[in-house]
C-alpha cells in the first residue's frame, strides 16, 4: 500500500532540496528526485505536474517550516532586542540544517527562468521583512532602539545582511557553519539599532 499523498509530497520536496544542496537547483531532475525517494518517475508526476511545481512546493515548505522555527521568537515576552536576536539565531540555524535553501533561492531557475517561483519567494521575503519591521517599531516605541533610518528600511537592510551571508555560504560550497556568524551579525544589527542591550543578551537558544 502506498504512502499518503501529503507524506509522499513532503518526501519529494525534501529530496529536491537535498539534491539542490548537493548539485545546484539547475541540475535537479524529476528522475533524480524519484531515485532519491526510491520511487518510479511516474509516481513523482502523480503528485506534481512538473519540476517547477516541486520547487514551488519547496518554497512553500521553507516558508511554513521557517515560521515554525521562528514563531516562539515573536510570541515571547522578551524585549524586542532579545526577540530580534532570537530571530537571527534561529534563522541561521534553520538554513544551516536545510542546505538546499540558498541553492534554490539563488539559482538561475528562480531568478531568470520562472517568474512564478520568483513571485513566491518575494511573498516569503515580504512577510519576513514585515515581521522584522514590527519588532524594530516596537523597540522604537519602547525607547529600546534609536535607529538612524526608518524601521522598514532598516528591516530590509537586516534581511539583506542575512541574505548576503547565505550567498557567501553558497559560494563557499556550504563549507562553514552559519551559526558561528550569529554574534558578529548581531553586533552589526545592534549597532544599527542604536540598542542599549549588550550583544550577549537575547533569546538565541537553538
Amino acid at each position: 500500500m502506498g504512502k499518503p499523498h501529503h507524506q509522499r509530497m513532503e518526501e519529494i520536496v525534501q529530496a529536491a532540496l537535498d539534491l539542490a544542496a548537493e548539485q545546484g537547483a539547475g541540475r535537479v531532475t524529476t528522475q533524480a528526485i524519484a531515485d532519491r525517494v526510491g520511487i518510479a518517475q511516474p509516481t513523482v508526476f502523480r503528485h506534481f505536474r512538473s519540476r517547477d511545481e516541486i520547487f514551488e512546493a519547496a518554497i512553500a515548505w521553507i516558508a511554513e517550516h521557517q515560521m515554525d522555527a521562528l514563531g516562539s521568537c515573536f510570541e515571547s515576552d522578551d524585549p524586542p532586542a532579545a526577540r530580534l536576536r532570537c530571530l537571527i539565531s534561529r534563522q541561521l540555524d534553520f538554513v544551516n540544517r536545510q542546505k538546499g535553501i540558498p541553492r534554490l533561492l539563488f539559482s538561475d531557475r528562480l531568478h531568470l527562468d520562472s517568474p512564478e517561483l520568483k513571485a513566491s519567494v518575494r511573498k516569503v521575503m515580504d512577510r519576513y521583512v514585515s515581521l522584522v519591521t514590527g519588532l524594530v517599531e516596537e523597540g522604537e516605541r519602547r525607547g529600546e532602539f534609536r535607529p538612524v533610518v526608518p524601521a522598514g528600511e532598516l528591516a530590509r537592510y537586516i534581511v539583506a545582511l542575512i541574505q548576503g551571508l547565505l550567498m557567501r555560504w553558497s559560494v563557499y560550497d556550504l563549507s562553514f557553519d552559519l551559526t558561528e556568524h550569529e554574534e558578529g551579525l548581531w553586533r552589526l544589527v545592534s549597532a544599527a539599532l542604536g540598542s542599549d542591550s549588550p550583544v550577549g543578551e537575547g533569546s538565541g537558544e537553538r
